[in-house]
């Protein structure tokens, strides 16, 4: 019979085949994320995520989606009721805050200002992993005891090997986040489940399920040392028991990441038998 994902992968993979540089169109990009959720494997999907720039070359789906927010902030607010008005129903948003290097207190100043008037809409601020980090999640932490719905987002990958923090850097990021108790999304890099050396560019992307087991391991009181180690795994054996063990709990702080093609990251769960193909 056809069986459910388990809990702790509910919602893990949102849609990102709409984000650059996507060779589909809004319509196209639609239909397929139908396909998805009329899928056996619908419960590991998130949102379709559709950027904010594409609306203005083709006509609004009148469903629900999340927004990435690739417009000027100032704009964010107009470009949400304007969305809003031709039909979308937007279940978050997710914007970047600042450049790497830049100060980033600016930018979630804005975006606290438009979580506080936007009262039920999830926002996901993305936070460069660099100067000015830990003070902008005690910022967000603040806002979120506040009652405002706001949380960070990373990237942990790019087109330069600095944009790849290391498995110590991304650990402390986790660790930081679980002490705050902020939920996170994550976005770049994360190609495959294990952690692993791309041959055509050199760069070594995350695991998603190192991602995974590692914020696990962060929840139940693990240190930087014990949440590193998961991250730098680059065999499969060490996270498949710990991602067994917790498969019937809820997911703790790892809200999920996108992907351009969300049957990838399934057939991996497959074959290292964390999801059974559907079927038992």
């Amino acid at each position: 019979m056809s069986t459910m994902v388990p809990p702790l992968y509910a919602g893990l993979v949102d849609d990102a085949s709409l984000l650059p540089p996507s060779p589909i169109g809004l319509t196209d990009g639609v239909a397929k994320y139908h396909e998805h959720t009329g899928a056996w494997y619908a419960d590991l999907l998130g949102s379709l995520l559709v950027p904010a720039s594409i609306v203005s070359t083709e006509p609004v789906p009148r469903m629900a989606a999340g927004l990435i927010g690739d417009v000027p902030a100032a704009a964010l607010p107009v470009t949400v009721e304007k969305l809003r008005a031709a039909g979308l129903v937007i279940e978050h948003v997710e914007a970047a805050v600042a450049r790497r290097g830049e100060d980033p207190q600016p930018g979630l100043d804005a975006l606290r200002a438009f979580a506080a008037a936007e009262r039920g809409l999830q926002l996901y601020a993305e936070i460069p992993l660099s100067w000015g980090l830990l003070a902008a999640l005690d910022s967000v932490a603040e806002a979120r005891a506040a009652g405002l719905a706001i949380a960070p987002k990373f990237r942990v990958g790019g087109l330069a090997a600095e944009l790849f923090p290391t498995p110590v850097e991304l650990a402390a990021v986790i660790c930081a986040c679980r002490d705050r108790e902020l939920p996170f999304k994550l976005a770049a890099g994360l190609r495959h489940a294990t952690r692993h050396t791309d041959p055509e560019t050199g760069f070594t992307h995350h695991g998603f399920l190192n991602v995974l087991v590692a914020t696990v391991a962060a929840a139940n009181g693990g240190e930087v040392a014990e949440v590193a180690e998961a991250l730098a795994a680059t065999h499969p054996v060490p996270l498949v028991e710990p991602a067994r063990a917790y498969r019937d709990g809820p997911r703790p702080l790892f809200v999920g990441f996108g992907a351009a093609n969300v049957v990838e990251p399934l057939t991996e769960l497959v074959r290292l038998g964390l999801i059974n193909g559907g079927y038992e």
